[in-house]
């Protein structure tokens, strides 16, 4: 299908032209980047080498912080890089990979607080089967079926961008490729292409959405049944999973359920969950969650002792 394309790169515009905000968005961009690979590589290890791995919980979360530092790294640091130079190229093979991997790991997030939402539900409204309903074996299943759906979905968008010829213009107005503003570069009528981004994309996000929301109410009905200092030990865990899916999905539903056309404000849309999820998951769930500050607190320790020991 790439042989109907006479453009070989794009040129992406970024989030600004200015070189005094560039200058800002380069040290903004350094920053959040740093920090998201700080916390979630301390989420990921602290996890990893404790006991907290046993718990279908923290399992989810392993797997949400490997996904969001994925997520990161498929974004971030083209654009840090590409605010310093003068044209920032990329070429359409590259340009279509990154569709791909942002989409995966953005998809594979998705599912994985949809996972997190269940695993929440059932401590909390079936406590007594927990252990049997929430077993390692099932909770790996569930964390492969969710990559597995995440590639099917990629390869889905991945199929629809190498759909469109490409003959023309082509500077992207956005700081890193995704098929809304490919769609507008295309030359042929790309109706039918919108029409089945909304139905992927644009349904994964709402349906998703209106799916944990629905959860949440329902536990959070429940807590009614609970002692006080239950109520207060899962409101706190909810109240950090709906930040999460707010801030996650509002500005996905935003970009993914309208028609093929652009906003100046889509871009700075955009960053709250390219750029800003993935920073905020750690410090949403770990200052709020005393299991994960107990256990870095711990790894901490351990690695100063073996540091006095060499």
């Amino acid at each position: 299908m790439q042989l109907k394309n006479n453009v070989t790169e794009f040129i992406l515009l970024g989030l600004t032209q200015d070189p005094v905000r560039k200058k800002i968005v380069f040290l903004a961009f350094s920053l959040c980047y740093l920090g998201t690979l700080l916390g979630n590589l301390l989420i990921i290890s602290t996890i990893k080498t404790s006991k907290l791995f046993e718990s279908p919980m923290y399992f989810f979360l392993f797997h949400l912080s490997l996904s969001d530092t994925c997520f990161c790294n498929t974004i971030a640091p083209r654009t840090i890089v590409d605010v310093l130079r003068k044209n920032a190229i990329i070429s359409f093979n590259e340009c279509i990979t990154q569709v791909f991997t942002s989409h995966f790991f953005g998809c594979l997030e998705i599912f994985i607080l949809i996972l997190m939402a269940v695993d929440r539900y059932v401590a909390i409204c079936k406590p007594l089967h927990y252990m049997a309903i929430m077993s390692r074996r099932i909770c790996g299943t569930l964390v492969a079926l969710a990559w597995v759906g995440a590639c099917v979905h990629s390869l889905v968008q991945i199929f629809l961008a190498l759909s469109l010829p490409f003959c023309g213009p082509n500077v992207i107005d956005h700081y890193f490729c995704d098929l809304q503003p490919l769609l507008n570069l295309a030359c042929a009528d790309t109706f039918m292409v919108n029409l089945l981004l909304v139905s992927n994309s644009g349904a994964i996000c709402a349906v998703s959405f209106v799916i944990l929301m629905f959860s949440y109410v329902i536990i959070l009905h429940s807590l009614r049944n609970h002692s006080a200092e239950g109520r207060r030990k899962a409101l706190s865990t909810c109240v950090s999973h709906i930040t999460v899916v707010i801030m996650f999905f509002v500005p996905c539903i935003f970009i993914y359920t309208r028609p093929a056309t652009t906003f100046p404000m889509d871009k700075m849309i955009t960053v709250f969950y390219t750029i800003g999820t993935p920073l905020f998951n750690p410090l949403i769930y770990t200052l709020r969650n005393a299991e994960m500050k107990n256990a870095m607190r711990k790894l901490w320790n351990k690695n100063l002792i073996s540091d006095e020991k060499m």
